[in-house]
């Protein structure tokens, strides 16, 4: 019986998509030092990150866009990519694992949320180190493009230098538009 474990890396940033993924890992393989992703160093994540990739029996990670986090809410959004994570997997888990209290709507198969899970369950804490890995890179690939904003140091998160970076120069597609601080640079700059 194969359990699958699923967690999200980027509800809270301003900008770029929510990634989800989904891992089963094989019990003949243990990986050792899996833990909630935000417990680790980037190294010993970069490292775990490589063994889940080589040794789990299957994974899978996918996003929602900003797009649809503007049209469904970050929360949708994020069980959206959880559903579309589990769905990618090539292999049909009897049991989902979901980090947190709620469930993504239109799973086949049995799930569970686990509040902490990331931090508790083995294969969930592989998801999430799939998923911060995965999005971080994308905010390192948008920072070549749009160094003024910092992507690579702040990961699209709010923080004092992304917000003044906004102020400074203005909203991009991949900015949240629901996101209060980001609609509320938009809407100051319909006044002028």
């Amino acid at each position: 019986m194969h359990v699958c474990g699923v967690d999200e890396a980027g509800r809270g940033p301003l900008c770029g998509p929510v990634v989800a993924a989904a891992v089963i890992l094989d019990p003949a393989r243990p990986i050792s030092g899996l833990n909630d992703s935000k417990q680790l160093t980037p190294r010993a994540r970069a490292r775990l990150e490589e063994q889940i990739r080589s040794h789990a029996l299957a994974w899978a990670v996918a996003e929602a866009t900003v797009a649809e986090i503007d049209t469904l809410n970050i929360l949708h959004a994020s069980m959206l990519a959880m559903r579309r994570a589990v769905e990618a997997l090539a292999t049909i888990p009897a049991e989902v694992l979901v980090d947190g209290n709620r469930i993504p709507v239109g799973l086949l198969m049995p799930a569970r949320a686990i509040v902490q899970g990331d931090a508790l369950e083995p294969a969930i804490s592989a998801a999430s180190i799939l998923a911060k890995e995965h999005r971080d890179r994308l905010l390192v690939s948008l920072d070549a493009r749009y160094p003024q904003y910092g992507f690579a140091r702040h990961k699209g998160y709010p923080t004092p230098e992304h917000l003044a970076a906004i102020e400074l120069h203005g909203v991009i597609d991949e900015h949240r538009r629901s996101f209060a601080p980001v609609r509320a640079i938009v809407d100051q700059a319909r006044l002028f």
